[in-house]
């Protein structure tokens, strides 16, 4: 079906529509205008390359009349349609690309490369389509003049592992139009290869669907068919002058164009595993730094607390005669001891999680593999120490308690009360050890995924 190529290398199992070269560009549309009202289109495409960042993109084109070699992602400006662009290089250095952007045309407006097109945007979604382990699959859907796009990340092999990208509503689309794909590079480059393009035609319950043949005449199918076995010919003579004009070179492709390359503008894939590697550790430096303020808040509260107690203790001596007074005073002592034991665990856990701090900063540079294994070790520590930290809590309370009777709180004002308060502690104790078994295991689902990688 897709046999107009411009520029751009067929073969058996997929299409080249750029080479990793600087300044190319190259297309591939229908030949025939689709007759669907509604229709559906399921592309599936690699985008790869050994820079940090690609150039420029690629385009899927929805247009009245069939597209030319142009500016935009390769094909002509001032379209009559649609074009879904999977943009590369962040032109207005805003850090949102890659991305995937929704522009509609009448014909007239001009595309706008310096904003990567956000002024003339219907819909928008940052995706990273870039280097990818898996072909990344995108599905477009037009029904009742509303555009979904959906896209496959490439991280699992699922080929309905779809999410939300985008959405338009209320779009009027040509009833008649040609499918194409469109793609460039600037001064950075990628390999832009579509692997498949599926068409489906959306009928409303009720409407008989015309058959294939009834579209496309057998003489045209025979000589579409023609045109591409000689596209195929000549790819396969191609191949072999290559072959015998660079045998040094034959199964390296790659190495021809490494005197382009320059080390520190691409990377290796040990490289950009590391890259990856570094960007968990990142994240789980940001959460245990947000675990460390919350520590800081509760310790500072202890102290607070422990500092009206003691107010309340010194009033409460005064007033109190005799030994009356010094039997209340025994008590709250006693009880100003346990504060003081609570904020001094608190403290042992703000330095347990500072050393953890300390440990991540150091495995985010080359060469400490050991790093992942070490702050999984640490956090097992931290995980260990609050329980010792809840136990101690406990023995402090049974052991500040007569067996012969009851614990008695002494007579002081509503606010502060010490049996709430210990009992207050436990729970913040017992909130705290939730909280960082759950950014356990947050990081561990994290350090998982990032096994694929």
């Amino acid at each position: 079906w897709f046999h107009s190529f411009l520029d751009a290398i067929p073969s058996a199992d997929q299409i080249r529509i750029t080479t990793s070269l600087k300044s190319q560009r190259g297309s591939v549309w229908t030949k025939t205008k689709s007759m669907f009202e509604y229709w559906e289109v399921e592309v599936t495409f690699r985008v790869t390359g050994r820079g940090r960042i690609g150039a420029d993109g690629l385009a899927i084109w929805f247009t009245e009349e069939q597209g030319l070699e142009g500016p935009v992602f390769g094909a002509a400006d001032q379209w009559n349609g649609v074009g879904i662009f999977f943009d590369s290089f962040d032109n207005d250095g805003k850090k949102n690309n890659p991305g995937v952007i929704v522009v509609g045309n009448n014909g007239k407006l001009l595309y706008d490369h310096q904003n990567d097109g956000s002024t003339q945007a219907l819909a928008s979604c940052q995706r990273d389509f870039r280097n990818k382990p898996y072909p990344v699959r995108v599905k477009i859907t037009y029904y009742q003049k509303t555009l979904t796009v959906l896209i496959n990340n490439g991280f699992t092999p699922d080929k309905e592992d779809y999410e939300f990208c985008a959405k338009v509503e209320d779009m009027v689309l040509p009833s008649q139009g040609y499918f194409g794909i469109s793609a460039a590079t600037g001064g950075l480059a990628d390999d832009h290869d579509v692997l498949s393009f599926l068409t489906f035609q959306l009928t409303e319950p009720g409407k008989e669907v015309p058959t294939a043949d009834a579209e496309i005449p057998q003489k045209d199918k025979e000589k579409y068919q023609e045109e591409f076995e000689h596209f195929q010919q000549e790819l396969d003579k191609k191949k072999e002058e290559f072959q015998k004009e660079h045998p040094d070179v034959q199964g390296q492709p790659g190495r021809l164009f490494e005197p382009f390359f320059t080390d520190d503008l691409f990377e290796t894939v040990s490289d950009r595993e590391l890259r990856q590697i570094f960007e968990g550790q990142n994240r789980i430096h940001l959460e245990i730094k947000q675990l460390n303020r919350q520590l800081d808040m509760i310790l500072d509260e202890q102290r607070r607390y422990v500092s009206l107690v003691t107010d309340e203790i010194a009033k409460r001596g005064a007033g109190l005669p005799g030994q009356q007074g010094q039997v209340s005073q025994q008590e709250m002592e006693t009880v100003v001891k346990t504060q003081e034991e609570v904020v001094r665990q608190v403290n042992e856990i703000r330095n347990s999680v500072a050393d953890t701090l300390r440990l991540i900063s150091g495995a985010q540079h080359p060469g400490s593999a050991a790093g992942v294994y070490e702050t999984t070790q640490h956090f097992n520590d931290i995980k260990e120490h609050l329980h010792v930290v809840k136990r101690d809590i406990e023995h402090l309370v049974q052991r500040n308690t007569p067996s012969n009777e009851k614990s008695k709180c002494p007579e002081l004002p509503p606010f502060p009360s010490c049996l709430s308060t210990v009992h207050f502690f436990i729970f913040v104790a017992v909130q705290t050890v939730l909280f960082i078994g759950y950014i356990m295991y947050r990081s561990q689902q994290e350090a998982a995924a990032k096994k694929f990688f």
